[in-house]
């Protein structure tokens, strides 16, 4: 049976990509260090639904331990994705040294073990907010993204460097995703569908930022999975001659980077109404500024991950937020 090393196991994705993976017929070595940045029970539940399945062996410390991840990677495994990191933009401005250890530190961890022991391929998450200040949208993955507007997104982008470093230097076929906006059950807290889910059913007010004149690419989980599933096929090689035209493939790296998103920006407000018709019950508004660090918009282009692996599910939004609102009914006994 084909084996994975996963960390960020008892994270939202890390979570659904492990249960993937197990139903495929793999063994998942699951890496989580379950910090507390939000409800620790929450990804011990995860970690413990995995572990029903005999292939699943989970291991609890942090990425950037000394040592670890060497110590993994000596078994061999026949594929790496990398999910672990320090996640959320608000966050950061208020703790930065977690976001250096986790993603930096971590990462750089990873690529050393890699290294020392290569896998066919090596899939590592960044994320959509690496866009940063850009306002040509769709968002390409060949258009420059050099003003990052949060510390999160520029440790995101540093191991993005970092890795096509390695990939260059010592070969190691590599593929960054940039996530766009996830949701769907056992999903994160400090998500706005968790968070806004929760304020509803309690009649609680619900944030707003921007006055709701923002927009997202809300991305459905077991869509999202789907990707990552199919691009651990779509090996990267270093070219001959010039990459092809929309192929973000490195000229010199078995390195590419590629868009995971729905491709189809939504409003806020229209996100919120798809949330009050699966619970039945009208939000209260609290409008409020811009927060710092946030952009007002995001939009995938989706066709380099066509090209690569086809056309992907396409779960509609109001189907996703009522499997939301249904699992969330469910966990918390609402």
């Amino acid at each position: 049976m084909p084996h994975a090393l996963v960390t960020g196991s008892a994270g939202f994705i890390g979570y659904h990509l492990a249960a993937r993976l197990l139903a495929d017929g793999w063994t998942v070595t699951g890496i989580d260090a379950i910090t507390d940045y939000y409800d620790v029970s929450l990804k011990r539940r995860r970690h413990a639904m995995l572990s029903q399945s005999p292939g699943f062996r989970p291991v609890e410390d942090r990425i950037e331990t000394p040592g670890l991840l060497m110590e993994q990677m000596a078994e061999r495994p026949d594929l790496v994705v990398h999910l672990a990191a320090q996640a959320g933009v608000r966050y950061s401005i208020e703790h930065p040294r977690s976001y250096v250890e986790a993603n930096v530190v971590g990462t750089f961890e990873l690529l050393e073990a890699v290294r020392a022991h290569p896998v066919p391929h090596m899939l590592l998450a960044s994320t959509s907010s690496v866009y940063g200040a850009n306002s040509e949208m769709p968002y390409a993955e060949t258009a420059k993204a050099d003003t990052q507007m949060s510390f999160y997104a520029a440790t995101k982008k540093a191991t993005e460097a970092m890795a096509h470093s390695y990939a260059h230097l010592y070969g190691l076929p590599t593929t960054m995703f940039r996530f766009f906006t996830v949701y769907g059950p056992w999903g994160r807290p400090d998500m706005a569908l968790f968070k806004f889910t929760r304020a509803i059913l309690e009649d609680a007010p619900i944030d707003i930022y921007n006055h709701g004149d923002m927009s997202r690419d809300f991305t459905y989980v077991d869509d999202l999975v789907e990707g990552i599933v199919r691009l651990a096929d779509a090996v990267p090689e270093r070219p001959d001659g010039p990459p092809p035209e929309g192929d973000s493939l490195s000229p010199v790296a078995p390195f590419r980077i590629v868009n995971i998103g729905h491709s189809a920006p939504t409003r806020l407000m229209d996100f919120v109404a798809a949330i009050e018709r699966a619970t039945g019950r009208e939000a209260r508004r609290n409008f409020m500024d811009m927060q710092p660090g946030d952009v007002p918009a995001t939009w995938a282009s989706a066709d380099l991950l066509e090209s690569l692996v086809g056309e992907l599910p396409d779960t509609p939004l109001d189907e996703g937020v009522r499997r939301f609102v249904a699992w969330y009914r469910d966990y918390y006994d609402v």
